[in-house]
């Protein structure tokens, strides 16, 4: 036969597995019902008697997410915008710095491109050099100007065009009758050049004016 102190024993462990514990112990079990927040709130708000106030608030939450949806969409097509206005200007500058990068050297070879246009000027004296001497300077001349040209740079300064303060300094006014004449250019004393869009060294050059008027 059992003890019976056995038997009470058994009892005693029985109600303590059936009885729920407090301060959190024996909880684990309840870690994981299986529904989120939203259920639970959306089991709330079916739960309401009234089926009015249950639509008014499932249409105020509808508001609210529609309101978050378009308020985050407008904030990436702004970041998007930015992002696309911010490349295009790099670009334009990261161009600008490689299109002039050359500046210094070309200003630094005018003086040469100078020395050719002198020689050639005098054209008494250059047609008594030796022709095939001659035919090779003139040849070392075109490659030379043809690599600058590639690079962006412009002869400026012709006989016949008007006075542009922006790309010519009259540095002598020659005066004429002639109304068609006025304030162009009668002589080039030296070439002006531009590098791409930029003057890098205008036109110095005589100009024709009435008595009257001075450029």
């Amino acid at each position: 036969m059992a003890d019976i102190n056995d038997i009470n024993k058994e009892e005693d462990m029985m109600v303590d597995e059936s009885t729920p514990r407090r301060n959190g112990e024996g909880l684990d079990t309840m870690k994981d019902d299986g529904y989120s927040t939203d259920e639970v709130q959306f089991e709330n708000i079916e739960n309401e008697e009234n089926p009015v106030a249950v639509l008014k608030k499932l249409r105020e939450r509808l508001r609210k997410c529609e309101e978050e949806k378009k308020e985050y969409l407008d904030g990436w097509q702004r970041m998007r915008a930015d992002f696309a206005n911010a490349r295009k200007e790099e670009d334009v500058r990261r161009g600008e710095i490689i299109k002039f990068a050359s500046e210094g050297l070309v200003e630094d070879l005018l003086p040469i491109l100078d020395s050719f246009s002198m020689a050639f000027s005098n054209k008494e004296s250059w047609e008594k050099v030796d022709a095939n001497w001659r035919k090779g300077v003139e040849y070392i001349y075109t490659q030379f100007l043809s690599v600058l040209e590639s690079r962006g740079l412009v002869e400026i300064g012709v006989v016949g065009e008007p006075i542009d303060p922006r790309i010519h300094v009259a540095i002598e006014t020659i005066p004429t009758d002639d109304a068609h004449k006025e304030d162009t250019v009668s002589e080039v004393i030296q070439k002006g050049y531009r590098l791409h869009s930029k003057v890098i060294r205008p036109a110095r050059v005589r100009a024709w004016s009435s008595s009257s008027h001075e450029v």
